[in-house]
């Protein structure tokens, strides 16, 4: 896979920093933005990932994630499984304060479209 920039996510009112994962591994490919470990989350959220598409798959529901939406009191953490890559997945951290979460989700799947993740 060629390097990807993250550096487009910034334009997302409310950016705080952004990674590429690995579904799998759990491995950060790219990472952009500070205030969070990247590694640390990248591990983490692979898990969740895990868990939630072992609990789909248990309850037979035949669909597909489309994101994972965790909401803190301060920040929103974004989870979305590519549609191009099952395998990756783009994780995105925004201040809660200055975010709007339904553009949030519409720039990131627009950003989305525009790379080639393969």
């Amino acid at each position: 896979m060629a390097k990807v920039s993250l550096e487009p996510l910034r334009s997302i009112d409310g950016y705080m920093a952004s990674a590429l994962v690995d579904a799998d591994s759990g491995m950060l490919l790219a990472g952009d933005g500070s205030g969070v470990n990247l590694e640390i989350a990248a591990a983490g959220n692979a898990e969740v990932v895990k868990a939630k598409r072992k609990v789909a798959n248990n309850l037979k529901l035949n669909d597909t994630i489309e994101d994972i939406l965790i909401s803190l009191t301060k920040q929103y953490h974004v989870v979305r499984p590519l549609e191009s890559n099952q395998k990756l997945f783009l994780y995105i951290v925004l201040d809660r304060a200055k975010a709007n979460l339904a553009m949030a989700r519409h720039e990131i799947r627009t950003f989305e479209k525009s790379v080639d993740f393969s």
